[in-house]
């Protein structure tokens, strides 16, 4: 079993409209609802990738009890073990412009989770953290949570023998990566916010020198630069994709999972999570990626050997 970890679950809400303009009305020509935060994205195309998964992290309120549902009736193969707090699960809406392609979104902080409820939720990590076979650590963290939460989640499982992937940022990566996770996965701007550098390839040798075992940072339709303890690794897809990219780094996480799961070596690891990363942007939303691009590009992806990390 691989556990994915979202502590700010969400209801995503998107809504699609002829064109964006600020300052009028619009009129919905499509809206949907899905389960949403980084966690829950990643452990549903683990799912879809035929891996059993369990999903927990925190959800409550009206929002909450109907990511649980549409988890459990559009989510085969996800466990649900989230844990309830008195607090609502927070909403995000994205607008999508159907003329610019591009894409509005607005996140809402989450609910305060109390000391009590934090308690609960670490009895219940510590107990399938023991059972799981690699643990992701995903998204941002509630009000109320300690700045620290990931540090200790990360302790947790390297106590229990598990690998761990911590994909966050600000001071929850900060403190997270002094725990010495196996692989962090921050995008372009987290890696520029951690180490000060905006060239990616000394950034990731930065952030390993700072605990994590493997550095694999998304570089947006370049794809994925990783600094390993086996050497530097430079993978991208075989060519440009348009599409909405929401969710795509999500996607990329469940695949460096699965791949570490069946014992794939990095570059086999990094051609999959690039290739779910581009047949993402060919998908209706996150969590979801388009299976025919995904066998188109999987055997096309680019791996390039660097210099020793």
């Amino acid at each position: 079993m691989i556990l994915t970890v979202t502590l700010n679950t969400a209801l995503d809400v998107t809504y699609r409209v002829p064109r964006l303009r600020p300052h009028t009305s619009h009129r919905v020509t499509e809206a949907a609802e899905r389960p949403g935060g980084k966690g829950l994205n990643v452990a549903r195309v683990l799912a879809a990738l035929g891996h059993e998964v369990t999903a927990t992290g925190f959800a409550g309120g009206p929002a909450g009890a109907l990511v649980r549902e549409l988890l459990a009736a559009g989510s085969p193969g996800v466990v649900d073990a989230l844990v309830p707090c008195a607090g609502s699960t927070r909403r995000t809406v994205a607008v999508a412009d159907g003329t610019s392609g591009d894409t509005t979104q607005f996140n809402e902080p989450g609910p305060l989770i109390s000391s009590a409820e934090w308690a609960a939720f670490l009895d219940r990590y510590e107990a399938l953290a023991a059972g799981a076979r690699a643990v992701a650590l995903c998204g941002s963290l509630p009000p109320g949570v300690p700045v620290g939460a990931y540090a200790a989640l990360v302790r947790t499982a390297r106590t229990a023998g598990v690998p761990v992937l911590l994909d966050t940022s600000g001071e929850a990566l900060r403190r997270g990566i002094a725990a010495r996770p196996e692989m962090i996965k921050p995008n372009a701007a987290e890696l520029a916010e951690l180490t000060g550098s905006r060239d990616p390839l000394p950034a990731t040798r930065d952030a390993r020198r700072r605990g994590a075992q493997a550095v694999i940072a998304s570089l947006g339709a370049d794809g994925l630069l990783a600094a390993t303890p086996q050497g530097t690794w430079r993978a991208a897809p075989p060519r440009a994709l348009t599409g909405n990219p929401t969710g795509a780094g999500d996607s990329a996480v469940a695949g460096l999972l699965s791949a570490l799961a069946e014992g794939l070596d990095w570059p086999g690891r990094l051609a999959r999570a690039v290739a779910l990363s581009a047949a993402t942007v060919h998908a209706p939303g996150a969590g979801e990626f388009d299976p025919r691009t995904y066998e188109e590009i999987r055997g096309s992806v680019k791996v390039l050997a660097g210099q020793e990390a």
